[in-house]
């Protein structure tokens, strides 16, 4: 029975209410920070707002399938970033193979732990929390890695490599294992969407005629943005593709923004990354980190930080410390090699899409859930900031070389900036 229209109405003006709750705290933290001069990742004050307007304090957000949508969006926007930014150099040769080694290590050692786990009877979903452990947050330390001018060198390439792998494994692994199908018949499904989405990588290269160019670039100045509308659409059916084939969205974000690299290379001067950038970061993916606040579960975290801390511990020894000896020889200097740890072990995009499913399956535990998102949160609060601590001294400390005192002066000139 379809709802009366005072019901409708009255849906739709939660809808509004919530989502101006959102966007006013998505525009206020920049401001909040900039005028404090807070150097910590945004993230971490977005996903603090939305717990202040969640139900645990302030209950002025209320998350409907219209704020889900959205936020999926951008989470999506997230992971299309994370392939649009990856240099598929980086994955060849020597950072490619060190970055493989040290996932798999990861592996290892979050299957360790996990048994552990479960034999002490704290988590029953072994197979969810071992993919959240392995997981890098490529896409959220993106900006900060780029900011500090780090992008270019051996140290970024290093780190997009192994977050590449620690975005793209855990990926594959919530569609191979986390689904309802079975291993096999979820990797054929796997395999049929990969196919898809390399005919749809491919089939445009026909249809780039020098008169649909030139009507593309035209677009950039004009109101029709032919070029970002045909991005989203890209993104759009590539996610919707992705949830038909009962995928993680994930996958298919990371797989529009590899597509969409592969018609803009490296180095080349082209709007369309700074339009669809104003355009995710300007609401979608602000949106996203907020909207995780409200759904975080803070009440069982403050009953039981144990967990929280538990997990934030793992997230460090699993997949940052191994890295210290998987790089001794890549990273000599110990203090950028303990940064490139820190922002390895970094961890929250994955974790949010694993406890999102495996909750929604009833087989993790709320409790379980929330402590592993909360310390995917404190990791990006934590890490990063001691990681620049490290990086910095490293950079400007008396072994430096002239090389590091100018990428050191280049970072501080960034993160002024």
């Amino acid at each position: 029975m379809p709802p009366t229209p005072l019901l409708a109405e009255a849906s739709l003006n939660g809808d509004w209410k919530s989502l101006f709750f959102i966007v006013l705290v998505a525009a206020a933290i920049p401001l909040l920070v900039g005028l404090l001069n807070i150097r910590v990742a945004e993230v971490v004050f977005l996903i603090v707002g939305g717990i202040i307007l969640g139900p645990e304090v302030l209950h002025l957000a209320t998350i409907t399938d219209a704020i889900t949508l959205m936020s999926e969006l951008g989470l999506g926007f997230l992971f299309f970033f994370a392939g649009y930014e990856l240099d598929r150099a980086v994955l060849r040769g020597q950072t490619g193979g060190l970055a493989l080694v040290g996932w798999v290590v990861s592996v290892g050692l979050a299957i360790v732990a996990v048994t552990l786990l479960v034999s002490d009877g704290i988590i029953q979903d072994a197979l969810g929390v071992a993919i959240a452990l392995t997981s890098t947050a490529l896409g959220t330390l993106l900006p900060v890695i780029r900011d500090n001018g780090l992008l270019d060198t051996v140290f970024g390439r290093n780190f997009m490599a192994a977050g590449a792998i620690g975005e793209f494994g855990p990926i594959v692994a919530i569609a191979v294992l986390l689904g309802s199908r079975s291993s096999w018949l979820a990797f054929l499904v796997l395999l049929a969407f990969l196919v898809l989405a390399v005919l749809v990588a491919i089939i445009p290269r026909g249809l780039l005629t020098p008169q649909v160019i030139a009507i593309i670039e035209r677009g950039h100045s004009t109101s029709a943005q032919t070029a970002v509308r045909i991005v989203v659409l890209l993104l759009v059916g590539l996610l919707t593709l992705a949830t038909n084939f009962q995928l993680d969205i994930v996958l298919g974000a990371f797989a529009a923004g590899i597509i969409v690299r592969l018609y803009v290379p490296h180095g080349s001067v082209s709007p369309i990354g700074s339009k669809i950038e104003a355009v995710a970061f300007g609401l979608f993916i602000p949106l996203f980190f907020v909207v995780t606040g409200v759904r975080l579960d803070i009440i069982s975290i403050l009953e039981n930080p144990g967990r929280l801390l538990l997990f934030l511990v793992l997230l460090l020894l699993v997949r940052g410390l191994p890295q210290m000896l998987i790089y001794r020889r890549s990273i000599p200097n110990v203090r950028e090699r303990a940064e490139l740890s820190l922002y390895i072990g970094t961890a929250l995009p994955i974790i949010v899409a694993v406890t999102t499913v495996q909750m929604e399956a009833g087989v993790m535990l709320p409790a379980n859930g929330a402590a592993l998102v909360g310390a995917g949160a404190l990791s990006v609060l934590v890490f990063p900031i001691a990681a620049q601590l490290l990086g910095s001294k490293a950079r400007s400390g008396p072994g430096a070389t002239d090389a590091d005192a100018v990428q050191g002066d280049t970072s501080r000139d960034a993160s002024v900036e």
